[in-house]
This record gives structure tokens, C-alpha cells and sequence, in this order.
């Protein structure tokens, strides 16, 4: 009899030890109680208003239409945009000067191109012309179009010519940059000038 109740006790406690460990797996692991399907579904039905409900940083006076870009842009940056249309810019006025059509044709729309291309055709670039200075004065206009998005920029540049810098010029321009809205690629196209 003792000899049966020794396995009884065994057994005891063997379950008493399976019972610990599952009951400490279970607190470390966790268990699944359906929330977390709950919660997928959640994000997947908040995706869209996600990119509404983005923060929008500071802005300075001058660039609070580019509110409207974050709105609707899901990785856009106003810093990152605003130094790629000066480096856009500096390139655009160079390749032309130099009559680059090659340049000019990857960072300006199709009808952009061929207006600078008649430009060089009838010599109205002059490739002695360098940059002196160059800044953006503001953004003049954020707007929609099918699915496009356009940010139109107000720009003063300072060239001189012939490596002589007493025959700087200074010019403003309004520059108007454009991308489709669900293109990844950070490349925005001069598309009016």
C-alpha cells in the first residue's frame, strides 16, 4: 500500500510542477485574448486618416501654404523640398546657360522642356553666366490638380557674368515644381516658370 500511495504522491507532484510552469509560461508569454486582431483592425481602418491627422512642423510665415503638401504627401518634408528647389533651380539655370538638354530633360516636364529647348535653339542662353546667390522668398501657392500636387516658389537669384562679380544681376522668378501624389521618388519636376 505505501508502495502505491509513493506513486500517487509522484504523480502529485509532478502535476503540481507542470501546473507552476505552465501558470509562469503563461505570465512571461502572455496569452492571446483577441485583442490583437482587434487592434490590427484598427490600424488598417485608421490608415487613410493617418496621413490627415500627421503633425505638421513650425512653418515660417512665408511657407504656410506647404501645410497642404503635408496633407496629402505621406513622407514630405519642407526643409528637404525647399534646399532640393534651390539645388533644382542652380542646376535648371546652369544646364541651360551651358545648353545641356540632356540635364534639363530628367528635371522639367515635357512642355517645360521643349520651351527651354527653343530657348537654346534660338540662342537665348548665355553659358558665360554663374550664380552669386540664391534664395527662396516664400511659397507662393500649394495647389491640387488630378493627381497632382504643385508648389509654386517665388526665387531671387544673383548671376554674374564672365567671372566678373561687379556684373552681378539680381532676378526674381516665380518657379513652380510638381510630382504626382502617390509617386515615391523625392524628384519633383519644374513644370512652370
Amino acid at each position: 500500500m505505501i508502495y502505491g500511495d509513493l506513486h500517487f504522491f509522484d504523480i502529485l507532484v509532478f502535476a503540481g510542477i507542470a501546473a507552476f510552469l505552465i501558470y509562469r509560461l503563461r505570465n512571461v508569454l502572455g496569452k492571446r485574448g483577441g485583442f490583437e486582431k482587434q487592434n490590427n483592425k484598427t490600424k488598417k481602418e485608421s490608415g487613410p486618416s493617418l496621413l490627415n491627422k500627421k503633425e505638421i512642423p513650425q512653418l515660417k510665415e512665408n511657407e504656410t501654404k506647404l501645410s497642404i503638401a503635408y496633407d496629402h504627401l505621406e513622407s514630405f518634408d519642407h526643409k528637404l523640398f525647399l534646399e532640393g528647389a534651390k539645388y533644382a533651380f542652380e542646376t535648371i539655370i546652369n544646364a541651360f546657360n551651358k545648353g545641356d538638354k540632356k540635364t534639363l530633360k530628367n528635371l522639367l516636364t515635357e512642355e517645360v522642356f521643349i520651351s527651354f529647348e527653343n530657348a537654346i535653339k534660338d540662342n537665348s542662353n548665355n553659358p558665360n553666366y554663374q550664380f552669386y546667390s540664391l534664395v527662396i522668398d516664400g511659397v507662393e501657392d500649394v495647389f491640387l490638380e488630378k493627381e497632382l500636387i504643385s508648389i509654386k516658389l517665388k526665387i531671387t537669384s544673383e548671376q554674374f557674368k564672365d567671372n566678373d562679380e561687379s556684373t552681378v544681376s539680381k532676378k526674381q522668378d516665380i518657379w513652380t515644381f510638381q510630382k504626382k501624389l502617390k509617386d515615391k521618388s523625392p524628384i519633383w519636376l519644374l513644370s512652370a516658370t
